[in-house]
């Protein structure tokens, strides 16, 4: 009795938390461009000056500020990676003016504060002083003095760089301009009145708010240390991508729905957990998906339903052998027991294969090939967890609360089964 009411109280509470936060955990998966529309570019990075290089370091700094860039836009969450020795490939989803966006990650990033050192009077601000790559990345930002003034504070990576070049400034006045240039367009000449030295220096002038935040953004997105030249475009409509959500669900429904039935059908009883066993597997995964992080793209669905393939198959391979151990004459109870314990190392066998191949996949591949990989590994644990462990427990206490009586119930006639 004790049994068969903790199997009760298993499913009981197991139905309300999947039918409670099932709801919740759909709508807080976050899709890829392929199922959201949006785009992906593939950039090539080469070196800012003549003859440089391009480095692990260098690539990954681009990287972070691409993404900053993409961010300063308002887009959720874009995904940016390095690839090889010089490639960066950016993914953004759900984006509403591809076009703008295209644009402020493709702008060049030749961020530069020059000066009039040398300089004949028609060439203006003709020396360059600093260059993007010279500043921390992010470093700039805005400030409200006690005047309720704004200013912006930037951080440099060396403080004799720059005191080596503002007290050669400071030495110009009335020309003692450090100009901010982005490619060729002035958005600030400041004064420098003295040696600053030190990493840290503040731009005053009569800036409102918006203008001070803009030339903050310009500092911090243009501190870009390569070059990037787009390699390859990809772009999903909207309307497309949620077309491509809607058939992809729906064809996964239907399997999953006559996977669910055949296992009742052929299997009876052990049919019956499994199928239980495979709903709290998918709830799981879709958990598991939600706090990781992850983004959802349609590779990522077909590791989605290939998991739940190999979770069938996990409960397929142990009814049988707990059939196969009752055509050989033995109880019920002790069927499931050498069933269970016989099948659990063909079953590790079997995920064991198939997580090798996942970190193959993982470690070589790139991009959605990554993605499917990740997914398949985390099916594969949950996986042993729900259709392994769970089932295994759910159909033991049946068994053994001495309510189930008859081997027809696990689809084995008496006409199967052998004398002892």
């Amino acid at each position: 009795m004790k049994r068969l009411l903790a199997f009760i109280i298993i499913v009981v509470v197991s139905v309300g938390v999947v039918a409670g936060t099932s709801n919740w955990l759909f709508h807080d998966v976050k899709l890829g461009l392929d199922l959201k529309g949006g785009f992906e570019i593939l950039y090539e990075a080469q070196p800012i000056e003549p003859g440089g290089k391009v480095t692990k370091d260098s690539l990954i700094e681009t990287a972070k500020s691409l993404e900053a860039r993409a961010n300063a836009t308002g887009v959720a969450e874009p995904e940016v990676t390095t690839e090889g020795s010089n490639r960066i490939r950016v993914k953004i989803a759900g984006v509403s003016d591809e076009a703008k966006v295209r644009d402020i990650l493709k702008k060049p990033a030749e961020l530069t504060f020059r000066s009039a050192d040398g300089c004949a009077a028609d060439k203006g601000y003709c020396k360059v002083e600093l260059r993007g790559n010279d500043f921390k990345q992010n470093g700039a930002d805005v400030q409200q003095t006690n005047l309720g003034e704004y200013e912006i504070t930037i951080k440099l990576k060396s403080a004799k760089q720059f005191a080596d070049v503002t007290g050669k400034i400071a030495k110009l006045a009335p020309n003692n301009q450090l100009a901010i240039y982005l490619d060729d367009t002035l958005l600030s000449a400041p004064n420098v009145n003295g040696e600053i030295n030190s990493t840290d220096a503040s731009i005053t002038g009569n800036f409102t708010r918006d203008e001070a935040n803009n030339l903050k953004n310009t500092i911090n997105l243009g501190a870009l240390p390569l070059n990037l030249t787009e390699k390859y475009t990809q772009s999903v409509g909207a309307t497309l991508g949620k077309l491509s959500l809607k058939e992809t669900l729906f064809a996964g429904a239907i399997g999953t729905v006559l996977i669910l039935l055949f296992m009742m059908i052929f299997y009876r009883l052990p049919g019956i957990v499994a199928s239980f066993s495979i709903v709290v597997y998918i709830w799981l995964l879709l958990l598991g998906f939600n706090m990781i992080g992850a983004t959802l793209t349609l590779p990522g669905i077909a590791a989605f339903i290939l998991g739940i393939g190999m979770a069938v198959d996990a409960n397929i391979i142990m009814a049988e052998r707990i059939k196969e151990e009752m055509r050989s004459g033995k109880s019920i109870m002790s069927s499931q027991k050498a069933g269970a314990k016989h099948s659990f190392r063909t079953i590790i066998d079997a995920h064991v294969t198939t997580s090798i191949a996942a970190l193959v996949l993982f470690f070589i591949g790139v991009g959605s090939v990554k993605g499917f990989a990740v997914i398949l590994l985390l099916s594969i644990v949950i996986s042993i967890l729900t259709n392994v462990f769970f089932s295994r427990l759910l159909l033991a206490l049946i068994i053994r609360s001495g309510l189930i009586k008859k081997k027809s119930l696990f689809g084995v006639k008496e006409s199967e089964v052998r004398a002892l």
